[in-house]
C-alpha cells in the first residue's frame, strides 16, 4: 500500500497532497453509497415502534413526495433521522450537518430543528410545554415549513399498513444529490 512520506502534517511534500487529494476524492465519491449504507442500518435501531427506523425514515421521504415535496426535501424527510444511531440525544443536528452541504437552508434548518418542532405531539406527557419551546422559532422563515414537515410527513409515518416505497426507489436520488459539488452558492446561498 503506498502512503505518504510524513509524519506530521507540517512535513508533508506538494507530491503527499497530491497524492492524498487524489484518494479523498475517491472516498468523497463513494459518499452517496455509504449514506445509502447507513439508511440500511437504521433497520436494526430504536425498538418499540410498529415499524423500523428505516421504515419510518422510507416512510417520510414517500409521504413527501407524495406530498409534491421538491428532491430536497424529500432528501431531508429520508435522512432526517440518520443520527439515531450516533447521536441520539442530537440526532437532528446531526443528520442537518450531513445534508448541509447539499441543499437548501430551508431544508437543513428543517432537519436540524425537527426534534423539537416534534415535541407538541408528546411533551405533555412528560410534563413539558412543548408550545414554549416553540415559541422561541415562532416567525423564523422556515418555522411554518417545519411544522408542516413534522405534521404531514415525520409523525405520521409510523404506519405499518401506509403503502411505503422501497430504498431503491430513492437511491437514484440520494445519488443525485450527493453528487453535487457540496457548498454550491446556487443551492446553499452564500
Amino acid at each position: 500500500m503506498q502512503t505518504v512520506s510524513f509524519r506530521q502534517m507540517k512535513d508533508g511534500t506538494k507530491e503527499d497532497y497530491e497524492f492524498l487529494a487524489h484518494l479523498e476524492q475517491e472516498y468523497i465519491d463513494g459518499l452517496p453509497d455509504r449514506i445509502l449504507d447507513a439508511l440500511r442500518a437504521l433497520d436494526n435501531t430504536l425498538s418499540g415502534y410498529q415499524i423500523t427506523r428505516l421504515e419510518h425514515s422510507l416512510q417520510s421521504a414517500t409521504r413527501a413526495e407524495a406530498d409534491g415535496a421538491d428532491e430536497e426535501m424529500v432528501l431531508g424527510a429520508l435522512l432526517h433521522d440518520l443520527g439515531d444511531d450516533l447521536a441520539p440525544e442530537n440526532h437532528s443536528q446531526f443528520a442537518a450537518a450531513i445534508i448541509r452541504p447539499y441543499v437548501r437552508p430551508e431544508v437543513t434548518w428543517i432537519v436540524e430543528h425537527h426534534g423539537v418542532f416534534q415535541k407538541p405531539y408528546y411533551a405533555h406527557h412528560f410534563g413539558e410545554d412543548a408550545e414554549a419551546l416553540l415559541e422561541r422559532f415562532r416567525g423564523h422563515p422556515y418555522f411554518e415549513s417545519a411544522v408542516r414537515f413534522c405534521e404531514r410527513w415525520d409523525q405520521a409515518s409510523f404506519d405499518p399498513d401506509y403503502p411505503t416505497k422501497p430504498l431503491e426507489h430513492f437511491e437514484p436520488l440520494v445519488h443525485r444529490i450527493f453528487s453535487r459539488e457540496p457548498f454550491d452558492p446556487a443551492v446553499v446561498g452564500e
